[in-house]
């Protein structure tokens, strides 16, 4: 609900303010168009890293009965840069660059695939961690979405119209006291006619 008086200063703020929104709404718009494009992105790529992570698994589980001679230890996570960048206005993280740390093994004493699997584990490693970071990206351009959309709906249908209808209301009320202060004008200038005729 609008709060207003029927007033001219009243009706100049309300168009002041109607036109600020009527101004912003296509921004809004465009950008809620824009987060939905976003989002729609985000979840392609998702779909493709979970169908990448799905492959490498299915390379994993073909090794399986290698992997109880590997020494899970030889590989671990270093250092994860993680930028922060602006999508659709808003900011996400970003994988920049990841570390892994291989401990030292020795080649001839170890079985011929270890670096094949050190190399499997880091991929799938990778494929994790852009996923995860992709999940995130996606919670925070759907919560952006969410709340844009909500302003554009609540500029549409709850401001806008709010305001022209307390717009419309002021105008009505002042020309209905314009017709009123006329016709009493009207009257009293006929009666003061009237008591001149009577009076002469």
């Amino acid at each position: 609900m609008i709060a207003f008086q029927y007033n001219k200063t009243s009706l100049q703020q309300l168009e002041k303010q109607l036109k600020v929104r009527q101004r912003t709404l296509p921004i809004i718009k465009n950008k809620e168009s824009a987060l939905r494009v976003e989002v729609k992105r985000c979840k392609a790529e998702m779909t493709e890293h979970d169908e990448m992570y799905a492959k490498q698994l299915e390379q994993y589980r073909s090794l399986f009965a290698l992997w109880n001679e590997f020494d899970a230890s030889l590989v671990r996570t270093g250092e994860l840069v993680i930028e922060r960048k602006k999508v659709a206005g808003v900011q996400v993280p970003v994988l920049e660059h990841a570390d892994f740390i291989v401990a030292p093994f020795s080649m001839f004493n170890s079985p011929k695939w270890y670096a094949d699997g050190i190399e499997l584990l880091k991929q799938m490693a990778m494929t994790a961690i852009r996923r995860e970071l992709l999940n995130k990206k996606l919670q925070l351009l759907e919560a952006a979405r969410k709340k844009t959309t909500q302003k554009v709906n609540l500029f549409e249908k709850v401001q806008i119209p709010g305001y022209q209808d307390a717009i419309r209301k002021i105008k009505r009320f002042m020309e209905d006291e314009e017709n009123l202060s006329k016709s009493s004008q009207k009257i009293l200038k006929s009666l003061l006619e009237q008591r001149e005729e009577v009076a002469v």
